[in-house]
C-alpha cells in the first residue's frame, strides 16, 4: 500500500516528472500523464491544491480550460481538487467563465463530493473574495433545476462564512439559504443546511434578527430549523456527541 503524500514538495516533484516525461505542448497527453503520475497516488487535498496553483502558473492561460477538461474526463476525485483550484486562480481575470465552468464540472461529476470540492474552491472563494459579483450568481443558482447547483450555494456559504465573510454579505447569503428552507431534496438539504448551520454558529445575532421568519414560518421545514439550532448550540451539541461516543465504549 502506497503512503499518503502530505508534502507539497513531493507533489511538485511528481508534477515536474510529468512535464519532463511528455512536456506541455500536447495538452491532452500532458493531462493524461498528470492523471497517471499524480492522481494515481494517495495525496492530501492541500498538496493537490498546491499542484493546481503550479499548473495555473506553468500552463499557457489559453490551455487552462482544455487541460481541465481532459484532466477531469476519468473523474478521479483528486482531479476535481486540482481543477477547482485552477478555476479559483482564474476568478480574478475570468470571473464569469470560471463560475460557468464550475457549474459545468459539478453537473458532469454528478456526485455530492464533486459539488462540495468544486463549490468550496470556486463558488465559495468567489463569495469570499468578490462578494458583490458572486451573490447575484448564487441567487441565480438557487433557481437552477439541478440539485447540485442549488446545493453549491450552501457549500459556498459555509466556506465563505468559515473564512471570514463579513456583514452585510453574510445576511444576503443567509436570505438565499432561507429561500431554500422548504426544499425536500436530500442533497440540497445537506448543502443548504451546512451553510445555515455555519452562519448560525458564527453569527447568532443574525439568526436572532430572523428568528420569527425561521421558527414561526410554516414554510420553513424542520430540517432547516434543526440545522439552525445545531449552529446556535454548537458547543453543547459537540459535548453531547462526545458523551454519546464515550457511552458506546
Amino acid at each position: 500500500m502506497s503512503e499518503i503524500i502530505h508534502s507539497k514538495a513531493t507533489g511538485s516533484k511528481l508534477l515536474q516528472n510529468a512535464i519532463k516525461n511528455v512536456g506541455i505542448s500536447d495538452i491532452k497527453l500532458f493531462a493524461k500523464e498528470v492523471n497517471t503520475i499524480l492522481l494515481s497516488e494517495k495525496i492530501k487535498f492541500p498538496v493537490l491544491e498546491h499542484c493546481g496553483v503550479e499548473l495555473y502558473n506553468t500552463l499557457n492561460p489559453k490551455d487552462h480550460i482544455a487541460f481541465a477538461n481532459f484532466l477531469t474526463e476519468p473523474k478521479e476525485m483528486g482531479s476535481w481538487v486540482v481543477v477547482g483550484k485552477l478555476l479559483q486562480c482564474r476568478l480574478k481575470e475570468h470571473f464569469d467563465g470560471s463560475l460557468n465552468k464550475a457549474v459545468e464540472y459539478i453537473l458532469a461529476g454528478n456526485e455530492w463530493y464533486v459539488c462540495d470540492i468544486v463549490g468550496e474552491r470556486v463558488m465559495g472563494h468567489g463569495l469570499l473574495t468578490y462578494p458583490d459579483k458572486t451573490i447575484p450568481k448564487l441567487k441565480q443558482f438557487t433557481l437552477h433545476n439541478d440539485k447540485w447547483i442549488v446545493r453549491s450555494v450552501g457549500v459556498a456559504a459555509h466556506y465563505a462564512t468559515k473564512k471570514g465573510l463579513q456583514m452585510p454579505h453574510i445576511e444576503s447569503v443567509f436570505k438565499l439559504l432561507l429561500s431554500q428552507a422548504n426544499t425536500t431534496d436530500f442533497h440540497t438539504k445537506k448543502g443548504i443546511g451546512w451553510g445555515a448551520k455555519t452562519i448560525a454558529k458564527k453569527h447568532p445575532e443574525l439568526i436572532k434578527k430572523y428568528q420569527s421568519q425561521i421558527f414561526d414560518n410554516p414554510e420553513v421545514k424542520q430540517w432547516f430549523k434543526t440545522k439552525i439550532n445545531i449552529g446556535l448550540n454548537w458547543i453543547t451539541y459537540k459535548e453531547k456527541k462526545v458523551q454519546e461516543a464515550e457511552n458506546v465504549h
